[in-house]
């Protein structure tokens, strides 16, 4: 009787754990590159958490690294889930298979994987889509971009389309390199995520 009471006491704290912990697998544009961490929509959006009514006891824990891809969210994605316990993910991978001209087919098959050991702890995931430049050529670039909404539909997983839609060609809202959101865009970003967010939680 003894060890079912302490068993359950610790499926009870496992769940509360889980309950409040929101964990971001991102790259450079979740990681806030080139700015301050604190101007990045990660921040934005915990903010944003702290000062609702319905959310605040939301923990959110970014394991967003510059320059990683699909491949390298998946190598780690299994650590991040235990340290975390996460109830939500937001998956901000991809974009740097693209850069590197990495096989659309790979890139799909290793967010799959990283969606299906997310989602048997028991967390939900929210994809955010991403998207390269027009010089890669529109053949490769549709490949790239279809994988978002093709996962998002095939997994029943909520999916943002572009979360740089509104920055993007907005030569004030980004850095220099044309590829990163300068700390203007970010409210914009977070705005964004946390309409798909809130009422997931």
């Amino acid at each position: 009787m003894l060890r079912f009471l302490v068993a359950l006491l610790m499926m009870v704290t496992s769940m509360g754990a889980m309950a409040k912990s929101i964990l971001v697998l991102g790259d450079s544009i979740s990681a806030a590159y080139g700015i301050d961490v604190d101007q990045g929509w990660v921040t934005l959006l915990q903010d944003k958490l702290n000062n609702s009514k319905d959310h605040s006891g939301y923990t959110i824990h970014n394991e967003s690294i510059s320059g990683d891809t699909s491949a390298g969210g998946l190598a780690r994605i299994g650590q991040a889930l235990a340290l975390h316990k996460p109830s939500v993910v937001l998956l901000e991978l991809g974009a740097n298979d693209g850069l590197r001209g990495l096989s659309p087919v790979a890139m799909k098959n290793n967010l799959i994987e990283i969606t299906r050991r997310a989602q048997k702890t028991g967390a939900k995931v929210i994809l955010l889509g991403m998207k390269i430049p027009p010089n890669y050529g529109k053949r490769y670039i549709d490949l790239f971009y279809n994988v978002y909404p093709q996962l998002a539909e095939e997994l029943h997983i909520p999916f943002i389309p572009f979360i740089l839609e509104e920055v993007a060609l907005d030569p004030a809202m980004m850095q220099a390199d044309g590829l990163h959101p300068n700390a203007q865009a970010q409210p914009i970003i977070a705005d964004k995520i946390a309409a798909y967010l809130f009422p997931l939680l």
